[in-house]
């Protein structure tokens, strides 16, 4: 920061404003990483606005800190192509230490709702080959289906499979997460090799859920289950 304590970035003027957001609900740099996904650490450099924050951080610290758009609208922009002055090519930036360590936050943050309270319900279309590729060795793929198996046992979960022998499906174009809030707030979340984003808008948020439930359809029923792959290899 300045000396003069303005801000002099957008970047700056964002890490201000989240951090009146974040006082005023009464938590911490750590309580609110644990929240997003994110480490005490990012939290703190977005706020100093050394960290320009990605849109992932931007969209949950919204929603967590109930900030009605108000940090989505005031996220800084990413610099054009030639104006950028990181010396990393753009490809290798999902690799940084500090990246790694918010995707394995948010990977465990998510587990947790397979058990929070009240429970949420969760409905899953796989791939079968996903679940039959040996990636690992056949031990570690025994033990992965295994633990499948116990989440398709609770009773808030389902898990349906995908016929490997279908010449095709309605969710051909890849993987999308789905989410409904109990106040029928909906988002769709798509995640690829070439990034992920959020859908918010209709008529495409519509057209996704849609498409699951198709899908859904499509796929074999949840009695079929995973423990009988688990239990034939």
């Amino acid at each position: 920061m300045h000396s003069s304590d303005q801000p002099e970035s957008a970047a700056e003027m964002f890490g201000l404003l989240l951090r009146h957001f974040r006082v005023l609900a009464g938590l911490s740099q750590e309580q609110l990483g644990k929240r997003i996904g994110y480490s005490k650490s990012q939290v703190a450099m977005v706020e100093r606005g050394s960290r320009p924050p990605t849109d992932v951080f931007v969209q949950r610290a919204d929603e967590v800190l109930g900030a009605q758009g108000a940090l989505i609208v005031a996220a800084p922009k990413p610099p054009k192509q030639t104006e950028r002055r990181n010396p990393l090519p753009g490809w290798f930036t999902p690799f940084a230490d500090d990246e790694i360590e918010a995707k394995d936050a948010a990977r465990l943050e998510r587990q947790k709702l397979l058990s929070r309270r009240p429970l949420a319900d969760i409905s899953f279309v796989l791939e079968m080959i996903v679940l039959t590729r040996p990636i690992g060795g056949r031990r570690v793929m025994k033990a992965q289906l295994h633990h499948l198996a116990e989440v398709a046992r609770l009773r808030h979960v389902r898990i349906q499979l995908m016929d490997p022998d279908r010449e095709d499906h309605a969710a051909l174009d890849g993987p999308f997460v789905l989410l409904e809030t109990d106040k029928r707030q909906q988002l769709a979340h798509i995640e690829g090799q070439g990034g992920s984003f959020f859908v918010a808008e209709q008529p495409e948020l519509g057209n996704l859920f849609g498409t699951y439930g198709v899908t859904r359809a499509q796929a074999y029923t949840p009695e079929r289950t995973i423990e009988k792959m688990a239990e034939e290899l």
